[in-house]
């Protein structure tokens, strides 16, 4: 039987969002985010609905406004290439706006997110840019010299106590690595997000769960009912979940924006191409409980 090619990034999608979960009300994560009406995207951007917030866990410390995340899957890896590919994103990200400069620059960072120290960027950096740089947190590079603020995510450095999830984000786990994810999953097995992950990380370490006896009762329960499950109903279903959330969380950061702007119904939809009904409901929400966050008024709109 063929193996099923393995989906890294939905899963580190789900583990970017478990991984700052504490956050999540106060910021929107807009995955392959299209740049333009082209088909030019970025991995994630993630947007801080309140500029002034301040992201608790170490991988958004250096996050302004406007945050875009290129990762690589374990076995692919950060070239120069895909830091200008990235610097470009940023740039049309900024100009591609109504008004100039509606985007300030200053608002802007860039963070790549990989497996391996990207020897021969850093390298390209401190040569061409005389960019400085170190590690701020463990696994966490700081860049500094560049257009953009940036950072490099090692997950493979990522301290494994405070990045449970993306710091496991591979196969060739030991038992003793995945015994973690269990006791944290096991309270969370409900919610897409968890699921996604799981499910990936189950799936890239399957030569694990071949190897019963040398794991616990359950860890061996956990791997069993992973599989058996994902087999019969699919981990698309949870996915599917985690994506409308978060489209929804978009549609209605873009609504409130140009609600702001006096745009009606109509314009917003138009502009939007979405539903015109949903951006009503939307609309009226908004105008009942403007103090809500984007998370608020999508569980309003669910009742």
């Amino acid at each position: 039987m063929k193996r099923r090619t393995l989906q890294w990034h939905p899963a580190f999608q789900a583990a970017l969002q478990v991984e700052l979960m504490e956050d999540r009300e106060f910021l929107v994560f807009q995955e392959e985010h299209n740049l333009s009406k082209k088909p030019l995207q970025m991995d994630t951007l993630i947007i801080k609905q309140r500029k002034d917030y301040v992201v608790r866990k170490s991988i958004g410390k250096l996050f302004r406004q406007y945050n875009i995340v290129e990762y690589k899957s374990p076995e692919d890896y950060i070239s120069v290439n895909d830091f200008y590919k990235v610097t470009g994103y940023a740039c049309v990200y900024q100009s591609d706006t109504r008004k100039v400069l509606e985007i300030p620059p200053e608002e802007l960072t860039i963070t790549l997110v990989c497996s391996h120290y990207p020897r021969e960027l850093v390298a390209h950096l401190k040569e061409r840019y005389q960019a400085a740089v170190w590690e701020e947190f463990q696994g966490i590079y700081y860049v500094k010299g560049l257009m953009f603020p940036m950072q490099i995510l090692v997950t493979n450095r990522l301290s494994k106590e405070e990045y449970i999830w993306l710091g496991r984000l591979r196969g060739g786990l030991e038992v003793t690595e995945i015994e973690p994810l269990a006791r944290e999953y096991k309270s969370n097995q409900e919610d897409p997000l968890y699921q996604a992950v799981m499910d990936l990380i189950v799936r890239a370490n399957s030569e694990q769960y071949k190897e019963v006896k040398k794991m616990c009762d359950a860890l061996r329960e956990l791997f069993a009912d992973e599989l058996e499950k994902r087999e019969e109903c699919g981990i698309e279903r949870g996915i599917e979940q985690g994506r409308e959330q978060g489209v929804l969380l978009n549609l209605v950061y873009q609504v409130r924006r140009k609600k702001n702007k006096g745009m009606a119904v109509e314009e917003i939809a138009e502009i939007l191409e979405a539903d015109e009904q949903l951006v009503q409901k939307m609309y009226q929400a908004l105008e009942l409980h403007p103090e809500n966050t984007d998370t608020e008024i999508v569980e309003l709109l669910k009742m």
